[in-house]
């Protein structure tokens, strides 16, 4: 499959993915030395992970945790840096664990490299991880 590259469709095709709960597709989407932040994170949780590989590792158990149906209002904003993207969304569905509704807020600013995502920084709601079923990290 022809993977896009341009930043916008890049971000899409990300989106499908783990909507399909392919997690080794979304993360040979990333660049080998692609960082992902949170400037967010609450205490005991990763604030930034280093290198493809890193990030693997954190997003692996991420369909076990959380089953994410759909990314309503989803906004793409195009940025002066052609590389450059922010993007607002939501992201609904349910928590593995517990049954209960998934509904998370997200604004993103990510930057796509040579057709990889290089930089991926992460301004998700910390406050929703305080419900049980939403550690898929081992953090706490």
């Amino acid at each position: 499959m022809c993977v896009p590259t341009s930043p916008v469709d890049l971000y899409r095709h990300s989106l499908r993915l783990l909507l399909d709960k392919n997690i080794p597709g979304w993360v040979g989407l990333w660049a080998d030395d692609g960082v992902m932040e949170f400037p967010f994170a609450p205490d005991g949780w990763p604030a930034r992970l280093e290198g493809r590989e890193t990030i693997a590792a954190y997003m692996r158990d991420y369909p076990e945790h959380i089953d994410l149906h759909d990314f309503p209002e989803l906004r793409i904003h195009e940025t002066t840096d052609p590389e450059i993207i922010v993007v607002e969304m939501r992201g609904v569905g349910r928590l593995v664990e517990t049954g209960s509704a998934f509904d998370m807020t997200y604004i993103a600013v990510v930057t796509i490299r040579d057709g990889r995502i290089a930089s991926y920084r992460d301004y998700w709601n910390p406050l929703a991880v305080l419900a049980p079923g939403t550690d898929f990290t081992g953090s706490s």
